[in-house]
C-alpha cells in the first residue's frame, strides 16, 4: 500500500472537520452517514472512529471523511492529529473500511423507498435528481458534506443532509436560498425543499 497522505479541512459546521485522502474510500457519488455508532455497523472504520469519546458522526465520501464531534468545548487544534495519524494508520494498514458495498446497498434502498410514483412526479424526480447531481452536491461535499434525493411528491422535494451539513447553523439557508431557489428556476413543477437530517 502507498503512503497516504491526509490533510484537514474545516468546513461551514464549526463541530465538523473534513479529513481528505489521496486515496479513494467510495466511488464518486456514493457516501453514507453514520449519525451513531449503531447506525455504523457495516463500516468497521466508522466503528473504530466512534471508539474516540468525542466523535459523534462520521461521515464517508469518495476520498475524505467528515468527522463532527459532540463536545464543543474541544478544540480541533487537540484532535486534528490524532484523528488524522488514526486514519492514515488505519487506511496503509489496508483496514476494511466496509463489509458490504454501499454503493449496492444505496441502490436497494432507494429502489425500496421510490414507491410507485406517477410516470409525471418519475419525470420530474429526475430533473431533480439530475441538478442534485450535477450542481448541489459537488458544492456541499466541498464543504464536508452530501445531499442525497428522497422523494417528490406534489410540488414538494425531500432530500437529506448529510456529514458537515446536519447540524451546519447554515444548513437552512442554503437549503432555501440556494437549492430551492435552482430548483424552483430549473423545475418550474417544484414548490418547496424540505430537508431530512438538519439538527440544530
Amino acid at each position: 500500500m502507498s503512503a497516504v497522505s491526509i490533510y484537514a479541512e474545516a468546513s461551514p459546521n464549526p463541530e465538523s472537520m473534513k479529513f481528505v485522502l489521496n486515496s479513494n474510500l467510495l466511488v464518486d457519488g456514493v457516501s453514507v452517514d453514520y449519525p451513531n455508532l449503531e447506525a455504523a455497523a457495516n463500516s468497521p472504520l466508522a466503528q473504530e472512529l466512534f471508539g474516540f469519546d468525542y466523535v459523534g458522526r462520521v461521515f464517508i465520501a469518495q476520498n475524505f471523511v467528515t468527522v463532527t464531534k459532540s463536545q464543543p468545548e474541544m478544540a480541533w487544534t487537540q484532535l486534528i492529529p490524532e484523528l488524522r495519524q488514526f486514519l492514515k494508520s488505519y487506511v496503509e494498514a489496508g483496514g476494511p473500511i466496509f463489509l458490504v458495498d454501499p454503493a449496492a446497498e444505496q441502490k436497494a434502498a432507494q429502489a425500496a423507498t421510490a414507491g410507485d410514483p406517477t410516470q409525471q412526479d418519475g419525470q420530474i424526480a429526475q430533473k431533480v435528481i439530475d441538478l442534485l447531481d450535477n450542481y448541489v452536491r459537488p458544492a456541499v461535499e466541498q464543504d464536508g458534506g452530501n445531499i442525497t434525493f428522497k422523494s417528490y411528491h406534489e410540488g414538494i422535494v425531500t432530500v437529506n443532509l448529510q456529514g458537515s451539513c446536519s447540524g451546519c447553523p447554515s444548513a437552512t439557508v442554503t437549503l432555501k436560498s440556494g437549492i430551492e431557489n435552482l430548483l424552483k428556476r430549473m423545475v418550474p413543477e417544484v414548490q418547496s425543499v424540505v430537508a431530512e437530517g438538519i439538527t440544530v
